[in-house]
C-alpha cells in the first residue's frame, strides 16, 4: 500500500485567505482510492468548490485553525455541497462562528455568521487521513483557539495566522495576546525539524529554517 499527499491552495476573498485542500491518495496493488480535508474555507470560495466538482473529491471534514471571518466564510457553502460534513475547531471559539464581533466581520461592516463547529481540535489530538497521521497543535495568540494542522510523515504544517513568511501574526485584535504568539511560535511552531514546510493563512509557504534565519520578527 502507498500513500502520497497533496496539498492544494487558494486564495479566497479580499483578505487573500489561504484555504488547503488536503488529498490523501492510497494505492493497493491496482486500486486507488482519495480522501481528503478543507482547511479554512474563507469569503468566496468557488475556486475550491469547483475544484472539488471536478475532481470528484469528496472532503471528509472541514478543519479551521481559527475562526476569524476571513478563514470560516466558506464554510456553509462548503457544507451546501457536502451536507453534514463535520466541521472540527478549537472549542473555545465554536461561539465565534455565528458572532460577527468575535470572528471580527463587524467591525468591517459585513457580518458573517455560519454554522458552528460539529467538533472539536485539541492539543496533541491524532486525527488520519487516508492512514496518514496529523498531529494538532495548540498555537493562541492571534486568537485564543488558533491550532496548527502538523504532519510529521510528509515534513509540513498548515499554522493558519500564527506565523508567516518573514513576519508573524497580528496580535492587536480583540483576544490576542502578543506574549502568548511568541511563546507558540518560539516554543511550538520553531520547535518542528528544520525542514518542516509552512503553509500559513495568508502569503507564501516558508520552512521553519528559513525563519528561524531571516523572519527580522524572530531575530
Amino acid at each position: 500500500m502507498l500513500s502520497t499527499v497533496k496539498l492544494h491552495a487558494f486564495e479566497l476573498g479580499r483578505c487573500q485567505t489561504n484555504a488547503y485542500v488536503v488529498e490523501v491518495g492510497v494505492k493497493h496493488g491496482q486500486n486507488s482510492a482519495f480522501a481528503c480535508w478543507v482547511v479554512d474555507p474563507g469569503e468566496d470560495p468557488e475556486p475550491l468548490l469547483a475544484f472539488l466538482q471536478k475532481t470528484g473529491l469528496k472532503p471528509g471534514a472541514i478543519l479551521l485553525t481559527h475562526a476569524h471571518a476571513d478563514h470560516i466564510a466558506g464554510v456553509d457553502q462548503v457544507r451546501a455541497m457536502f451536507p453534514n460534513i463535520p466541521v472540527l475547531a478549537h472549542a473555545i471559539e465554536h461561539d465565534w462562528f455565528q458572532d460577527p464581533q468575535l470572528n471580527l466581520s463587524f467591525f468591517i461592516g459585513e457580518p458573517v455568521s455560519v454554522s458552528r463547529p460539529t467538533g472539536i481540535l485539541a492539543h496533541a489530538q491524532k486525527i488520519s487521513l487516508g492512514g496518514i497521521e496529523f498531529q494538532i497543535l495548540e498555537t493562541p495568540g492571534h486568537s485564543p483557539g488558533s491550532v496548527t494542522l502538523h504532519c510529521p510523515s510528509e515534513k509540513f504544517a498548515i499554522v493558519g495566522d500564527t506565523l508567516f513568511q518573514n513576519s508573524i501574526g497580528r496580535s492587536d485584535f480583540p483576544g490576542s495576546n502578543p506574549d502568548v504568539l511568541m511563546y507558540s511560535i518560539n516554543e511550538v511552531l520553531l520547535k518542528l525539524p528544520g525542514d518542516t514546510a509552512i503553509y500559513p493563512g495568508h502569503g507564501p509557504s516558508t520552512t521553519i529554517d528559513k525563519e528561524r534565519r531571516s523572519n527580522p520578527f524572530l531575530q
